[in-house]
């Protein structure tokens, strides 16, 4: 009885596997396990829970976080390790040593290695790092950096196909109705508003703190971050100062000219009549703004249309005699001058 081709192929499979003593679950196990680990690392590097911060290396802006905060984060989170199925009894340092075999991280040092002036240690959080020579993981002052891009959210993509909607939307605010125009008004400058103020509130405390104290308190301090997420935007108080405190005579001095600006701020600011001319002019940009419409346009176009015809058509012109026309004329002096020319003639001539 003739043999199918499936059986054949089983027959033909069987001698080399048993030769090599392989078979074929080994290789899919090996590859899920690489699939394991970058779904590790994913899940990890969304995780809030794990601080990172972003610096430049090698002229490349990367997402990297310390090596004693990953280890923490691992102790406090063991649940993440379930991801990682048969490898999840790993200890922290095996688990970052495969992750910088697979590549999904790489090890970096700080470029500053050196004090500053007026520090007393180098900084937490590097802006600028560098390779390090031995890719190995390391808690004691080390640096791992995320190599992967990362996956975008939902709402980042959405934001991304909206973006240009928004921008023509933007340069459509000519044409909007009145009262629209008049909501994005105040809305933009209550918002605008709000952050001058709140800057302006911040500096005010920080310079008071810092000259009377000798204290720096920068409140909503994530306020001006780039990388800041909603949670740490909004956070409302500071961090604890690390940096050497002041000198009294910095701070005198300091001191001393903010006085002088004020007052001399003060010397110099505009006067209530001032004040409403620059008021009005204001206003009367805004209003110029606001009130603009494709039909005031077009009507202020054929208000203007009519007297130009005017001048063009020949109908309307009342005949002009050749002999009368300007070209033709002589200049004929006037009596008057003609009188006194004779009055006058020993006045010699111009």
């Amino acid at each position: 009885m003739k043999k199918s081709g499936s059986e054949r192929k089983r027959v033909r499979r069987s001698p080399a596997s048993l030769q090599n003593g392989t078979s074929d679950t080994p290789p899919r196990k090996q590859g899920s396990k690489k699939d394991v680990f970058q779904l590790f690392a994913e899940k990890v590097r969304d995780h809030k829970g794990l601080e990172s911060r972003w610096a430049v290396l090698q002229e490349t802006r990367v997402e990297y976080f310390r090596g004693r905060d990953f280890i923490n984060f691992l102790r406090n989170h063991p649940e993440l390790k379930d991801i990682l199925d048969a490898d999840k009894n790993l200890e922290v340092e095996e688990i970052g040593n495969t992750l910088l075999r697979k590549s999904l991280l790489v090890r970096c040092d700080r470029v500053v290695k050196t004090l500053r002036p007026g520090k007393k240690k180098l900084s937490t959080w590097p802006a600028h790092l560098e390779i390090y020579p031995e890719q190995v993981f390391s808690e004691n002052d080390a640096f791992f950096a995320w190599t992967f891009v990362r996956r975008h959210p939902l709402w980042q993509t959405l934001l991304s196909f909206f973006w240009p909607v928004l921008t023509l939307a933007i340069c459509l605010f000519p044409i909007y109705p009145h009262q629209v125009k008049l909501i994005i008004l105040y809305v933009c400058a209550g918002l605008l508003l709000v952050i001058l103020s709140l800057l302006l509130v911040r500096a005010t405390i920080f310079g008071a703190m810092w000259i009377l104290l000798g204290k720096r308190v920068w409140f909503f301090p994530n306020i001006l971050a780039e990388e800041a997420t909603l949670k740490e935007l909004f956070r409302f108080w500071p961090k604890k100062d690390e940096e050497e405190k002041p000198k009294w005579m910095a701070r005198l001095f300091y001191a001393i000219v903010a006085v002088l600006v004020i007052l001399l701020l003060r010397h110099h600011a505009p006067d209530e009549a001032a004040r409403a001319r620059y008021q009005k002019r204001v206003y009367n940009i805004i209003d110029d703004v606001l009130e603009w419409s494709p039909k005031l346009a077009l009507s202020g176009i054929m208000e203007k249309q009519p007297t130009a015809a005017n001048a063009t058509d020949p109908a309307d012109h009342s005949t002009i005699p050749e002999d009368a026309s300007p070209a033709n004329q002589e200049i004929v002096p006037e009596f008057d001058d003609l009188t006194e020319e004779v009055d006058n003639p020993d006045e010699p001539s111009p």
